[in-house]
């Protein structure tokens, strides 16, 4: 099983669905976030690699968490559109990490990118649209 890379600390349960998926791990400065996880045998679909849908999750998630960030307070989103294109995949034991560049934090939306990583590999790449919700909404 892959160690969890330094500076990445556990991110705390944020939701039941969360809580299936995870442990989920995070690390972040002024610049960077990044969101990943040690492949289990729960994410790994019948061909014995992760499955595609976890990528998908993994990207939701690290991209939604970066958007509700990136105002200063944390804010409730929610996606919008999200685009997934695949370009390798990994098995238990690996460290797959998503790491996310905010383009364009407004007041209302939320444009925001990520690669997600094997190792030295990118084996996808992610797209989104957050809508950053009021307090009362």
């Amino acid at each position: 099983m892959s160690a969890i890379p330094g500076g990445f600390e556990l991110l705390g349960v944020t939701s039941p669905f969360h809580e299936l998926v995870g442990p989920l791990y995070e690390k972040r400065d002024d610049v960077h976030h990044a969101i990943g996880f040690v492949v289990a045998e729960k994410h790994k679909n019948r061909r014995g690699i992760v499955h595609g849908g976890m990528i998908c999750t993994l990207a939701d998630f690290a991209m939604g968490h970066a958007a509700s960030l990136a105002t200063g307070a944390p804010r409730k989103v929610v996606t919008v559109n999200l685009s997934v294109d695949f370009a390798g995949n990994g098995g238990v034991g690996d460290w797959i990490e998503a790491r996310v560049d905010v383009m364009q934090p407004g007041k209302r939306v939320a444009f925001v990118n990520c690669f997600v990583w094997r190792g030295s590999r990118r084996i996808a790449r992610a797209s989104g649209t957050f809508q950053i919700l009021r307090s009362d909404e």
